[in-house]
Protein backbone atom coordinates (compact mmCIF):
# COMPACT_ATOMS: atom_id res chain seq x y z
CA UNK A 1 0.00 0.00 0.00
CA UNK A 2 1.41 3.20 -0.98
CA UNK A 3 0.68 6.18 1.35
CA UNK A 4 2.30 8.76 -0.88
CA UNK A 5 1.01 7.57 -3.68
CA UNK A 6 -2.69 6.99 -2.50
CA UNK A 7 -2.79 10.85 -1.40
CA UNK A 8 -4.80 13.36 -3.61
CA UNK A 9 -2.91 16.45 -5.29
CA UNK A 10 -4.45 19.43 -4.84
CA UNK A 11 -4.58 22.26 -7.60
CA UNK A 12 -3.91 25.79 -6.47
CA UNK A 13 -6.08 28.44 -8.38
CA UNK A 14 -3.80 29.27 -11.81
CA UNK A 15 -2.15 25.67 -11.99
CA UNK A 16 -3.46 23.62 -15.19
CA UNK A 17 -2.82 20.27 -16.04
CA UNK A 18 -3.00 18.77 -19.49
CA UNK A 19 -2.90 14.53 -19.75
CA UNK A 20 -2.06 13.11 -23.21
CA UNK A 21 -1.30 9.40 -22.66
CA UNK A 22 1.53 8.83 -20.29
CA UNK A 23 2.91 12.66 -20.90
CA UNK A 24 1.56 15.33 -18.13
CA UNK A 25 1.90 18.99 -19.03
CA UNK A 26 2.14 21.33 -15.72
CA UNK A 27 1.32 25.12 -16.80
CA UNK A 28 1.16 28.01 -13.90
CA UNK A 29 2.11 31.41 -12.93
CA UNK A 30 6.31 30.89 -13.03
CA UNK A 31 5.82 28.70 -15.98
CA UNK A 32 5.28 25.18 -17.32
CA UNK A 33 6.49 21.41 -16.90
CA UNK A 34 6.65 18.59 -18.92
CA UNK A 35 7.02 15.12 -18.27
CA UNK A 36 6.38 11.52 -19.25
CA UNK A 37 5.49 9.01 -16.65
CA UNK A 38 5.34 5.01 -17.19
CA UNK A 39 2.75 3.50 -19.03
CA UNK A 40 1.67 1.29 -15.48
CA UNK A 41 0.72 4.36 -13.69
CA UNK A 42 -2.72 6.40 -14.64
CA UNK A 43 -2.99 10.24 -13.55
CA UNK A 44 -6.96 10.99 -13.55
CA UNK A 45 -7.90 15.09 -13.32
CA UNK A 46 -11.16 15.63 -11.76
CA UNK A 47 -11.11 19.35 -11.37
CA UNK A 48 -8.93 20.69 -8.88
CA UNK A 49 -7.79 17.58 -7.99
CA UNK A 50 -5.31 15.10 -8.93
CA UNK A 51 -5.43 10.88 -8.85
CA UNK A 52 -2.42 8.79 -9.35
CA UNK A 53 -3.68 5.10 -9.46
CA UNK A 54 -1.57 1.72 -10.76
CA UNK A 55 -2.57 -0.99 -13.14
CA UNK A 56 -1.58 -3.58 -10.89
CA UNK A 57 -0.01 -4.61 -7.53
CA UNK A 58 3.00 -5.77 -8.95
CA UNK A 59 6.43 -4.74 -6.88
CA UNK A 60 8.12 -2.14 -9.45
CA UNK A 61 4.41 -0.89 -10.05
CA UNK A 62 4.27 -0.41 -6.56
CA UNK A 63 7.44 1.83 -6.72
CA UNK A 64 6.37 3.81 -9.67
CA UNK A 65 3.26 4.56 -7.93
CA UNK A 66 4.77 6.87 -4.90
CA UNK A 67 7.43 8.07 -7.21
CA UNK A 68 4.66 9.35 -9.76
CA UNK A 69 3.09 11.18 -7.29
CA UNK A 70 5.88 12.66 -5.38
CA UNK A 71 7.08 13.85 -9.16
CA UNK A 72 3.49 15.46 -10.18
CA UNK A 73 2.71 17.11 -7.18
CA UNK A 74 6.62 19.27 -7.33
CA UNK A 75 5.35 19.80 -10.72
CA UNK A 76 2.63 21.39 -8.95
CA UNK A 77 4.46 23.25 -6.24
CA UNK A 78 7.42 24.20 -8.96
CA UNK A 79 4.69 26.14 -11.61
CA UNK A 80 2.78 27.85 -8.44
CA UNK A 81 5.42 28.92 -5.86
CA UNK A 82 9.22 27.23 -7.75
CA UNK A 83 12.06 26.08 -5.83
CA UNK A 84 14.75 27.96 -3.95
CA UNK A 85 18.10 26.81 -2.42
CA UNK A 86 20.28 29.05 -0.58
CA UNK A 87 24.19 28.13 -0.04
CA UNK A 88 26.48 30.01 2.20
CA UNK A 89 30.22 30.38 1.99
CA UNK A 90 31.84 30.59 5.23
CA UNK A 91 36.15 30.91 4.93
CA UNK A 92 38.91 34.03 5.14
CA UNK A 93 38.63 35.38 2.04
CA UNK A 94 36.29 32.78 0.43
CA UNK A 95 33.48 35.42 -1.82
CA UNK A 96 30.82 34.51 -4.96
CA UNK A 97 30.44 37.26 -7.76
CA UNK A 98 27.82 37.32 -10.39
CA UNK A 99 29.45 37.69 -13.81
CA UNK A 100 26.39 37.89 -16.33
CA UNK A 101 24.59 34.90 -15.76
CA UNK A 102 27.53 32.71 -14.14
CA UNK A 103 28.61 32.80 -10.90
CA UNK A 104 32.34 33.22 -10.14
CA UNK A 105 33.84 31.81 -6.80
CA UNK A 106 37.14 32.25 -4.94
CA UNK A 107 37.12 29.45 -2.64
CA UNK A 108 41.11 28.93 -1.35
CA UNK A 109 41.77 27.64 -4.78
CA UNK A 110 44.69 29.35 -7.16
CA UNK A 111 42.09 30.71 -9.57
CA UNK A 112 38.78 31.09 -9.41
CA UNK A 113 35.82 28.85 -10.16
CA UNK A 114 33.24 29.71 -12.52
CA UNK A 115 30.08 27.72 -13.03
CA UNK A 116 27.18 28.63 -15.57
CA UNK A 117 23.49 28.62 -14.94
CA UNK A 118 21.41 25.41 -16.30
CA UNK A 119 18.61 26.58 -18.53
CA UNK A 120 15.61 27.17 -16.23
CA UNK A 121 17.76 28.13 -13.30
CA UNK A 122 18.22 31.50 -11.88
CA UNK A 123 21.75 31.79 -9.56
CA UNK A 124 21.55 35.35 -7.74
CA UNK A 125 24.76 36.48 -5.17
CA UNK A 126 22.81 38.65 -2.68
CA UNK A 127 26.02 39.27 -0.76
CA UNK A 128 29.50 38.53 -1.49
CA UNK A 129 28.87 34.92 0.81
CA UNK A 130 25.68 33.82 -0.24
CA UNK A 131 24.25 31.85 -3.44
CA UNK A 132 20.54 31.85 -3.88
CA UNK A 133 19.51 29.00 -6.74
CA UNK A 134 16.02 29.43 -7.59
CA UNK A 135 13.75 28.17 -10.98
CA UNK A 136 10.56 26.04 -11.21
CA UNK A 137 11.92 22.51 -11.73
CA UNK A 138 12.96 21.03 -7.97
CA UNK A 139 15.51 18.48 -9.54
CA UNK A 140 17.32 21.17 -11.79
CA UNK A 141 17.66 23.50 -9.05
CA UNK A 142 18.24 20.99 -6.50
CA UNK A 143 21.25 19.69 -8.70
CA UNK A 144 22.61 22.76 -9.26
CA UNK A 145 23.21 23.83 -6.37
CA UNK A 146 24.73 20.14 -5.42
CA UNK A 147 27.24 21.12 -8.14
CA UNK A 148 27.95 24.71 -6.77
CA UNK A 149 28.60 22.48 -3.03
CA UNK A 150 31.18 20.42 -4.37
CA UNK A 151 33.56 23.10 -6.02
CA UNK A 152 34.57 22.91 -1.75
CA UNK A 153 32.49 20.94 0.33
CA UNK A 154 32.67 21.73 3.78
CA UNK A 155 35.18 20.55 5.95
CA UNK A 156 35.03 18.99 9.37
CA UNK A 157 37.71 20.56 10.98
CA UNK A 158 37.94 24.29 10.13
CA UNK A 159 34.55 24.62 9.24
CA UNK A 160 35.34 25.83 5.86
CA UNK A 161 33.50 26.19 2.61
CA UNK A 162 29.93 25.94 1.17
CA UNK A 163 27.32 24.88 2.84
CA UNK A 164 23.47 24.99 2.36
CA UNK A 165 21.96 27.50 4.73
CA UNK A 166 20.83 26.25 8.25
CA UNK A 167 23.48 23.24 7.64
CA UNK A 168 25.26 21.68 10.20
CA UNK A 169 28.84 20.97 9.67
CA UNK A 170 29.90 17.78 12.44
CA UNK A 171 32.99 19.28 13.71
CA UNK A 172 36.18 17.37 14.50
CA UNK A 173 38.74 18.70 17.14
CA UNK A 174 41.78 17.58 15.35
CA UNK A 175 45.04 17.18 16.79
CA UNK A 176 44.48 18.33 20.29
CA UNK A 177 43.55 15.26 21.30
CA UNK A 178 46.97 13.43 21.24
CA UNK A 179 48.83 16.17 22.77
CA UNK A 180 49.53 16.33 26.55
Amino acid sequence: MSRIGNKVINLPEGVKIDVNGSTVTVTGSKGTLTRTFSNLITINVDGSTVTVTRANDEKHTKQLHGTTRALLNGMVEGVSQGFVKNLEIKGIGYRAALKGTDVVLNVGYSHPVTISAVEGVKLEVPSATEIVVSGIDKQKVGQMAAVIRSVREPEPYGGKGIMYKGERVRRKIGKKAGKK
